[in-house]
């Protein structure tokens, strides 16, 4: 699976194990910085994929909400955000989020922070999401 390069906290130094170069990392390992094994960040990623915003249809994550995901022994912090600011389905896009990773086996805690910049904009969304859309 790849991760989506547009969340900015997935950086989780895949690449050649620092202590043998041209060795890749086994897989599990955990990343460069000190972060989560890529594995458990792969899987908080694939259960925020199954987070849908109602009113399109389409994953929080291809839709471009999700800006920042951050786990720090087990606890998973989510930054998203909403496409407009009055939009009522925070609490719901939070609760689905919650009780999906949940069920994520290495992770302890949820935390979920709503933020507004930057705004969202469609040009956020992933190719996919904008062909589901109809957006070119």
């Amino acid at each position: 699976m790849e991760t989506d390069p547009r969340i900015s906290g997935q950086e989780t130094g895949q690449g050649p194990d620092p202590e043998r170069p041209g060795v890749p990392r086994p897989e599990g390992a955990a990343a460069e910085d000190g972060g989560p094994p890529d594995d458990l960040r792969d899987r908080v990623l694939e259960a925020l994929r199954s987070v849908v915003d109602p009113e399109l249809g389409i994953n929080i994550v291809d839709l471009g909400l999700v800006y920042d995901v951050r786990i720090d022994e087990g606890v998973v912090e989510v930054d998203y955000t909403l496409t407009t600011m009055g939009c009522p389905i925070g609490p719901l896009i939070e609760q689905q989020m919650e009780h999906l990773l949940d069920q994520v086996p290495g992770v302890r805690g949820f935390r979920a922070e709503l933020v507004f910049r930057p705004p969202w904009t469609p040009d956020m969304m992933s190719e996919e999401a904008k062909a589901a859309l109809g957006i070119f």
